[in-house]
């Protein structure tokens, strides 16, 4: 009878080693982790919104190699923000305001019950695969430069069409990353594979 072995979760993970660098050794792979904060679209005008589309087929013809596009999206908790409304409109004696604050309080409550307050965090995945041929000729150096060079390209491609471009470099923040992805039940997380 075969004895089927228990694994540890640091042995069923493929994540290897977290470097101080923002750059995650897996298994089979590096990758290092961007995040993104996306403009309002909505509110740019016509001519903006061409420019913000040209710019991102842009990079998109630019970004010749792998990444993943990683969405995060987490229910937010605005009883604080209710508790808040509900102390001003005790220090306020303007009726008016106050009929106002409490439709707002109101509005807020909808929000929560029919579940459409959120937050979406949205992530670039970028990776370099291990050639285990060349894993001799590969440093761990010339890896992590590869991936800081593709890194400088999406920032500077999607700098113009307004986002921004955060790199992860934090490893308490990459755990806290990994974690939600994971734990499915408090975030509702997409991936998006893109490839050449």
């Amino acid at each position: 009878m075969n004895k089927i072995k228990d694994k540890t979760i640091q042995q069923w993970l493929p994540i290897q080693e977290i470097y101080n660098d923002g750059i995650v050794k897996l298994k089979n792979k590096y990758i290092k982790i961007l995040k993104i904060i996306p403009i309002n679209y909505n509110l740019k005008s016509d001519l903006e919104k061409e420019a913000i589309l040209n710019s991102y087929k842009i990079f998109l013809k630019t970004c010749n190699f792998d990444i993943q596009i990683f969405i995060q999206s987490s229910k937010i908790d605005l009883t604080q923000n209710i508790s808040n409304i509900q102390k001003n409109i005790l220090k306020k004696e303007n009726k008016y305001l106050e009929n106002i604050s409490q439709n707002y309080i109101d509005f807020i409550n909808k929000l929560n019950q029919s579940k459409k307050s959120s937050s979406k965090n949205f992530y670039i995945i970028i990776s370099n695969k291990i050639n285990k041929k060349k894993e001799k000729i590969q440093s761990e150096e010339i890896i992590k430069n590869d991936l800081k060079e593709k890194y400088f390209k999406i920032k500077e491609c999607l700098s113009r069409c307004g986002n921004s471009v955060i790199e992860l470099s934090n490893k308490k923040e990459i755990e806290k990353l990994f974690f939600s992805l994971l734990n499915t039940k408090k975030n509702n997380n997409k991936i998006i594979e893109m490839g050449e």
